[in-house]
């Protein structure tokens, strides 16, 4: 946990709520921290959708307050249609929330409080929001620091795996069902939150039905995707991750892409702030981002563009577990990112499932059981849970496997692992999953890499092709990017299975791979020692401002974190429990109240029955009203359509007020 700073530099104003006007006449809904002191000061902007009166509002303070302290002003403002901003949600990252971002920068910078520069910082949605602002260039937007999220909508998000359908697609869809009908605060809005409130809970539309229509690389995903036209950006960005979040290979991406100034800082953190981070060590990143926004906003020598491009923490190797609080190793750098230094090592999969040494010849076939993955955790981690793979011997045995002779002297790795597959398969349509894993000396093996690759999509995500069954075909499956360190003794192993469920959808059939040994390869980032890295500046520890109160009751026992198979039906069941909390928050006199589960089974032998539940409800007890959520989904499949199926009520006070619910079939488009 970080340390609580109470004194600082400036004291700290906070004003609960401003609404910033746009041009249409919505009103957006701004929290404010300021120094409480004369004079105009730089501001900080975060723009979620997630309720900064009640949804974020016991993390806030801890990050704003504490930027404030030390004089910035300090803006967390509600994305139109959420919260208390006026307006109604349509999708995630649209054009109509980029443009309003650039309306809000506009009216903060004219603000007699603001000096006329904005920075944007965010997480997730907010780290995405300030990729993409930052590219329509308003002119008082200074420099961006994007944490967790994506330079491409497409490849690195919750919704596709390397053109796989990803099993977070659903998941997260329902949980933002969950958020988009609740209503805004009468605190805050006055008598006009019923019907600001009905106006949501009509426009109401699983955006599952959106992202589902759109399987492909389309125009719809390139929206968005700043990856598209780098250059747009020219202001300077810090981009961060951890390596057990979905988000890490973004930070690489955008740091060879882009060319403004930048930095790269990859912990070993999952998906959280590096100062409050579930996975140790945390580092003190308030500290970093008031480095980094008073040498581009104040003119001060803070040092922290003289230090290396692209920071990583080198992680150690550690047994197998389904949940890590701490990651031993080391913080390493590089001058510059893609670096010369680095050396891409081939190491050919060869007969007798052995890896490297000189190319043999031969072929080896697999047909993998619809269990292999099941215990393979999630795709991004929040941590504190069993989000990570177990250990990959279970896999391995529906897997072809090749493993090296124990290492003579230890390797590590920086970079995207790549396997170079030459391969048929038996059915037009099929996927392959590859696994990079450290194997100990006594057989334990931790997966450190993973890579996903829809084979119709071989030469495109934009345009799928059917395989002709028994034709030899190449394509490349690019792993996350890792840091890792193989020691001396251990093996590396590469795993390669045709399914991989519930992180990715099964192909329509159970499809056999036959791999041509000698001509496929995995291609390793090989980081060799750099004497610099001893010298290193350290990072102070993490600390932050006072949070706002909060107390947190006992909450109903659902779910637990499971997987469950019917060995006489092959029946495979995995839960994933979800936003499971009852919360009081005294200082506005209300308790909000979650609950949700996500199940993914399937039953070995027949991909065409997986299927996806989710229950989601959601409750908000204020003096004058308790308001009721819950929603339940599916998403199931046969040979030629995905099915997805939505119910959802409403309830004020016990009494339902508002219900729907949507049947949808849509084509398969070689998924």
């Amino acid at each position: 946990m970080p340390t609580t700073r109470t004194t600082f530099p400036n004291k700290v104003k906070v004003i609960e709520n401003i609404f910033i006007p746009l041009a249409d006449g919505t009103r957006l809904a701004a929290k404010v921290w300021m120094p409480d002191a004369p004079g105009r000061f730089p501001a900080i902007l975060e723009y979620l959708p997630y309720r900064k009166r009640d949804g974020t509002r016991t993390r806030d303070q801890g990050m704003h307050a504490y930027l404030a302290g030390h004089g910035y002003v300090c803006v967390r403002l509600d994305i139109r249609g959420s919260g208390d901003s006026d307006g109604l949600i349509d999708d995630e990252y649209t054009v109509q929330e980029q443009l309003d971002g650039v309306e809000a920068i506009a009216w903060i910078a004219a603000q007699d409080w603001c000096d006329g520069q904005v920075a944007m910082i965010g997480i997730s949605w907010g780290g995405f929001n300030g990729l993409q602002i930052a590219a329509r260039q308003p002119p008082a937007l200074k420099t961006i620091i994007t944490v967790g999220s994506t330079d491409d909508r497409y490849a690195t998000d919750i919704h596709w795996v390397g053109g796989c359908l990803s099993k977070d697609n659903f998941d997260w869809a329902a949980t933002m069902m969950a958020h988009n009908d609740l209503p805004p605060d009468p605190a805050i809005v006055g008598e006009r939150w019923r019907e600001m409130w009905q106006a949501r809970m009509e426009h109401q539309y699983p955006w599952i039905i959106h992202w589902m229509r759109h399987q492909r690389r389309d125009d719809y995903w390139k929206q968005g995707s700043v990856c598209e036209d780098f250059s747009k950006i020219t202001i300077p960005v810090y981009a961060v991750s951890g390596w057990a979040d979905n988000y890490s290979e973004s930070v690489p991406r955008l740091l060879a892409g882009l060319s403004g100034p930048r930095l790269g800082l990859v912990g070993p953190w999952a998906h959280s702030f590096p100062y409050d981070a579930a996975v140790k060590p945390d580092i003190g990143w308030l500290q970093e981002v008031l480095r980094w926004c008073d040498h581009w906003m104040k003119g001060r020598a803070t040092g922290i563009m003289d230090e290396p491009m692209y920071r990583v923490w080198m992680q150690d190797s550690v047994p197998p577990q389904t949940c890590y609080l701490e990651r031993p190793g080391r913080w390493v750098g590089e001058d510059s990112w893609p670096s010369p230094r680095i050396e891409m090592r081939q190491m050919s999969l060869n007969p007798h499932g052995t890896l490297g040494g000189a190319p043999g010849t031969g072929k080896a076939a697999i047909c993998s059981p619809l269990w292999v993955g099941a215990g393979a955790g999630e795709v991004g981690r929040y941590g504190e849970d069993a989000e990570w793979a177990g250990d990959q011997r279970e896999d391995d045995g529906g897997s072809l496997v090749f493993v090296t002779e124990p290492l003579t002297e230890a390797v590590e790795i920086l970079g995207a692992p790549l396997i170079k597959l030459t391969f048929s398969s038996d059915k037009p349509q099929a996927l392959v999953a590859a696994r990079l894993n450290d194997v100990m000396p006594d057989g334990r093996s931790t997966r450190v890499g993973i890579g996903l690759l829809n084979l119709t999509h071989r030469d495109s995500h934009e345009h799928a092709t059917a395989l002709e069954p028994g034709k030899t075909y190449t394509a490349t499956v690019e792993m996350d990017d890792i840091a890792h360190h193989f020691p001396a003794g251990h093996r590396i192993a590469v795993s390669l299975s045709t399914t991989y469920w519930p992180i990715a959808w099964p192909s329509p059939e159970l499809a056999t791979l036959t791999v041509h040994l000698g001509a496929s390869h995995l291609v390793l980032p090989v980081r060799p020692p750099r004497a610099e890295d001893a010298a290193l500046r350290e990072f102070d520890p993490s600390e932050e401002a006072q949070d706002t109160p909060s107390i947190s009751h006992p909450s109903p026992e659902l779910h637990p974190r499971r997987v469950v198979r019917d060995l006489l039906s092959g029946k495979i069941t995995v839960d994933f429990p979800r936003w499971t909390y009852v919360k009081e928050m005294p200082d506005i006199s209300q308790t909000h109240a979650s609950t949700g589960v996500a199940r993914f089974e399937i039953i070995d032998g027949d991909p065409l029955s997986a299927v996806t539940y989710t229950d989601n409800k959601v409750e908000i007890r204020r003096p004058d009203a308790t308001i009721t959520h819950h929603s339940k989904g599916s998403m199931s499949c046969d040979a030629t359509h995905f099915i997805i199926d939505m119910e959802l009520v409403l309830h004020e006070d016990g009494k339902q007020v508002f219900a729907k619910s949507w049947h949808e079939r849509i084509p398969r488009e070689m998924v």
